[in-house]
Formats: C-alpha cells, sequence, structure tokens
C-alpha cells in the first residue's frame, strides 16, 4: 500500500491582498526541521506573487503559536551539525525581516524559543489575551541561536532581554505589551480579523514605498545584524560540546528537572569560547630608578 502524503505543515490561505500562512503541526507546532523548510517556501512564493501586499503568520493548535524548536533534533547534535541547524534558523528570520512586505505575527498560546524569536523578525506582534512570550532556551544548557540576543534587546531593552535570555521565564501578553514587544492584544475569538484588518491597513500603502521604508527601518534600527547573528550562532553551536547542553535536553526529553553542573569543569568547558582566552604571560615589575650614564670612556 502506498504511503498517503503528508498532510502540510504550513497552510497557505489567501484573504484579498493578504497571505495568510498558519502552522499546523500539532499538538503545539514544535519547529521542525521540515516546517522551518516549508515556511521558508511559502515565505517567498507569497513575495514573489504580485497580488500579496502583507503577511500574516498564524496557528492552526489552540495551546500554541509555536513552542519552539525539536528538542528531540537537537538534542545529539555536536558543534558542527547545530551550527548548520542554527543557520537554518537565522536563515528563516533573516528572509522574515528582509521580505519586501510587511509580516505580522498573530500570537496565541505559547510562544518560545523559537517561535519567539520567529515573532521578533516580524514587523508588527498581535497577541491574545493568554498568549505566552519566552525565551526558555538557557534551561536546556543552549541560548536562543536563531536571532533572539540580537532581536530581543532591540525590541524591549537590554536589561528586560537579560532577564529574559539569563532566567528563560515566561512574560504573559500584556506585560509583553507593556514593555513593547507586542503591538497590540486583544481577546482570542478576536486575534485573527484584528491581525487581517492590520494586514489590509498596510496592504493600502504604496508598495515600494513601503519596502523602502521597512528596508530603511531596519537598517537604522541594526546595521550591524549580520554580523552579530554569525557571533550569536558561533557562541550557540559552540554550547552543543558542552555536557550542560547534553544533560539539559535529555532531562527536557525524559521530563524531570534538569540540574546544572555548575563551575566546576568550567574552564575545560569554556574552551574554544571568547571569555577563554589565554592570560598574558606574567613580566617582571618594571624598574623605574633612572640609570646613570656612561660616557665614551667608560667614566662614571
Amino acid at each position: 500500500m502506498a504511503d498517503l502524503p503528508r498532510a502540510p505543515l504550513v497552510r497557505e490561505e489567501r484573504e484579498g491582498p493578504i497571505a495568510l500562512l498558519t502552522l499546523d503541526a500539532p499538538p503545539v507546532n514544535i519547529l521542525s526541521r521540515a516546517l522551518l523548510d516549508e515556511l521558508d517556501r511559502a515565505l517567498h512564493a507569497a513575495a514573489d506573487e504580485a497580488s500579496v501586499r502583507a503577511v500574516v503568520l498564524a496557528s492552526a493548535s489552540e495551546k500554541a503559536f509555536a513552542a519552539g524548536a525539536s528538542i528531540r533534533e537537537m538534542a545529539p547534535l555536536g558543534p558542527r551539525e547545530a551550527r548548520q541547524h542554527g543557520h537554518r534558523g537565522q536563515a528563516l528570520t533573516r528572509t522574515i525581516e528582509r521580505l519586501p512586505i510587511p509580516v505580522i505575527a498573530a500570537v496565541h498560546g505559547v510562544c518560545l524559543g523559537g517561535g519567539c524569536e520567529i515573532a521578533l523578525a516580524c514587523d508588527f506582534i498581535v497577541a491574545s489575551e493568554e498568549a505566552q512570550f519566552g525565551q526558555p532556551e538557557i534551561r536546556l544548557g543552549v541560548m536562543p541561536g536563531w536571532g533572539g540576543t540580537r532581536r530581543l534587546p532591540r525590541r524591549i531593552g537590554a536589561a528586560r532581554a537579560r532577564r529574559w535570555i539569563y532566567l528563560g521565564e515566561p512574560v504573559p501578553a500584556r506585560e509583553a505589551e507593556r514593555i513593547g514587544l507586542v503591538d497590540r492584544v486583544v481577546p482570542r475569538e478576536e486575534l485573527r480579523s484584528a491581525a487581517l484588518a492590520l494586514g489590509g491597513e498596510l496592504a493600502r500603502q504604496p508598495p515600494v514605498a513601503l519596502a523602502a521604508a521597512k528596508y530603511a527601518v531596519l537598517a537604522a534600527l541594526d546595521p550591524g545584524i549580520d554580523t552579530g547573528l554569525r557571533v550569536e550562532l558561533d557562541l550557540w553551536s559552540r554550547l552543543f560540546g558542552t555536557s550542560d547542553q547534553k544533560a539539559g535536553m535529555q532531562a527536557f526529553l525524559e521530563k524531570r528537572p534538569f540540574i546544572p553542573r555548575g563551575r566546576d569543569g568550567f574552564a575545560e568547558a569554556s574552551r574554544g569560547f571568547p571569555w577563554a582566552t589565554a592570560r598574558p604571560a606574567h613580566r617582571a615589575p618594571r624598574r623605574t630608578g633612572r640609570r646613570k650614564r656612561v660616557g665614551r670612556s667608560g667614566r662614571h
């Protein structure tokens, strides 16, 4: 019996001039390699269609916009494989940012890890009242690797971004709106219509001017983003050579608490990281006394 074709992980619809792209990977839209690839193709297809003037990213799940990257896929990776996987996620978020049409994230339920990084790359975020945002990667022994360390400080400021990234705690929608991450919070039943209404307003703007404005705002906010993303990817992938990454992701898969290793072995685990540069060699103290000049004859 032939295998049945797999249902699409990203549903594509048109609402007038708006491309509605709906993540559909039950139960919580885990961001697998396959889903990332489908979403990337759908975004490019929308940008290539002349009639599309805005994009709305939504979710078919009742529980989540996207609950993060696939830990099952990532857990066994070493640094080299992690770099390739991280590059796929970064490439998707850069696609969203560089798209010459505005992109709106319509978020309900949990929006964590890679899901939050996808939302951060969008031009606008509209959220339902029960939505939750967060970057919990630290609790798995890693850090954000799809642009979160670059875009989160840009959006909410350095101090708040440090709390999100260092502590990994989820933040409710109203708080996310207060600090500037979310543009508008609406009741769950109004989320789709609110996102589409914003998309409709954007679609009525002159498209070339809108594309130029998007490009200019991004250049003003973060002219060095590509360099920053390379730094993030290097650090993120190196973490896949640490014992805490292995233990943290295994604990997640086994649904048990993760107990970090602590500072024991920190120096060894830090090899290759920028803070682990060799200390300068010890130098003898410099003599400060003045030496007497000796004449050609050798007399003092």
